[in-house]
């Protein structure tokens, strides 16, 4: 089971999705990710959050948790979206499920600009594709926009132009990749 780590909702657990098609990021990663996100943004008060690939929501539901204003969860899979709405209703948290494949998304963003932005595909999603995701979403991010992008370790990943890498970090078969 998964837990919220701090926060509002600290400690709370939320619900994942069944089978094998989601890989959520584990309490330790979330809780490395979030604390390095902490020092870096100097706290999430008044964030616009997306949560791209969003699973079961975990990282859009920690950024509500710790004071964003909006999450925006997108995630294709029916079941997983029903979960993230599960999620955020039995937290009381607001935030939008947008059901819909990541590449559709990027092309025609809902809302305002996303000041911190969550990148977690499937481990199988080439790096090209990231980053090609990454490079659209640029137009519709916040200028200072913080992008984590989630990747197994043995996949390289290299920012598009425009994007400073700040730095990476790996935990066993998971690496955190961090720009602005």
């Amino acid at each position: 089971m998964t837990r919220i780590i701090a926060g509002a909702y600290g400690g709370r657990r939320i619900q994942t999705p069944k089978g094998d098609g989601t890989r959520p990021t584990s309490d330790r990663v979330r809780e490395a990710m979030f604390s390095s996100l902490e020092s870096e943004l100097g706290g999430f008060d008044g964030l616009h959050v997306l949560d791209l690939f969003a699973g079961s929501g975990a990282l859009g539901l920690e950024a509500l948790s710790r004071g964003a204003d909006h999450a925006t969860f997108v995630e294709s899979d029916a079941r997983a979206a029903a979960v993230i709405k599960g999620n955020l209703r039995d937290l009381g948290a607001d935030g939008q499920v947008v059901r819909t494949k990541a590449a559709a998304f990027v092309e025609h963003p809902d809302g305002p600009p996303f000041d911190l932005v969550f990148i977690d595909p499937p481990y199988d999603l080439a790096t090209d594709s990231v980053t090609s995701l990454v490079r659209r979403l640029q137009e519709h991010s916040a200028v200072g926009a913080l992008f984590v992008v989630e990747r197994a370790t043995r996949d390289p990943f290299t920012w598009p132009e425009g994007v400073e890498g700040l730095r990476h970090k790996k935990y066993g078969e998971t690496t955190v990749w961090y720009g602005r």
